[in-house]
């Protein structure tokens, strides 16, 4: 089972198959909801090849900002 390359949290969930069976999934953590395609290079895809200087602990996400929501789509007039 794969960990989160950026926060190495173990609860991953697969958000999609391809279409053609076992050529890629994409993935998503639990935690800090950091998504990849299982294609993507080790740099994206794997904790010990994932730069360090954007790797993230369970510190780091409890003392992040909240994230603004997104705001609704404007209707045409």
């Amino acid at each position: 089972m794969p960990v989160c390359p950026r926060c190495a949290f173990e609860t991953v969930e697969t958000l999609h198959s391809s279409p053609v069976p076992d050529v890629w999934d994409v993935l998503q953590c639990g935690r800090c909801l950091y998504t990849w395609r299982t294609t993507e290079p080790v740099r994206r895809t794997r904790r010990e090849a994932y730069p360090e200087q954007f790797r993230l602990t369970a510190d780091d996400l409890e003392a992040a900002p909240e994230v603004p929501a997104v705001p609704p789509l404007r209707t045409p007039a």
